[in-house]
């Protein structure tokens, strides 16, 4: 399955290195999901974990409370889907704030595949002979219910998020 991948390089770097540049997979995140403050934690993004905290001790408290069962489970589940479906967008909008640059969306089958096609570009634009750029070719679809598939998100990729 195609997944779609954002390449970030760090503040005043114009020709950031393979180890320098961060690779995100934009697209659903089943930890973020399931642990949400949590996963929020574990990536730094400290007001977003407080306050996915803050709202699931809320629904939580909601489901204690006769009568109040289903708006605090909608809460929950709410907090867990938002995390879930926006987790990534989440930490590349945090890297965008501290410098960080978007440099190109990719979309291809791995993550190794994305790093081929993205660093194998920057080897030819930079017009180094010793790295030789891969013959990428177009490769027809099959045509069946999955060929012509779109996929679903909150937010299209054309920087209008």
């Amino acid at each position: 399955m195609t997944s779609s991948y954002i390449f970030l390089t760090p503040p005043g770097g114009t020709s950031a290195t393979a180890d320098e540049t961060r690779t995100i997979r934009d697209g659903f995140t089943l930890l973020g999901f399931l642990f949400p403050w949590v996963w929020l934690l574990a990536h730094r993004l400290w007001l977003h974990a407080a306050a996915a905290f803050l709202l699931q001790g809320i629904g939580g408290a909601l489901m204690d409370e006769p009568g109040l069962g289903p708006a605090g489970a909608a809460i929950l589940l709410g907090v867990n889907m938002l995390v879930g479906l926006e987790g990534q967008n989440f930490r590349v909008r945090n890297l965008a704030a501290k410098g960080w640059s978007e440099d190109a969306l990719i979309a291809a089958d791995t993550i190794g595949t994305a790093e081929q096609v993205y660093f194998s570009d920057r080897a030819v634009m930079a017009g180094s002979d010793d790295a030789a750029a891969p013959d990428w070719q177009n490769k027809a679809r099959p045509s069946g219910p999955h060929g012509d598939a779109t996929s679903l998100g909150l937010f299209g990729f054309d920087g209008g998020r």
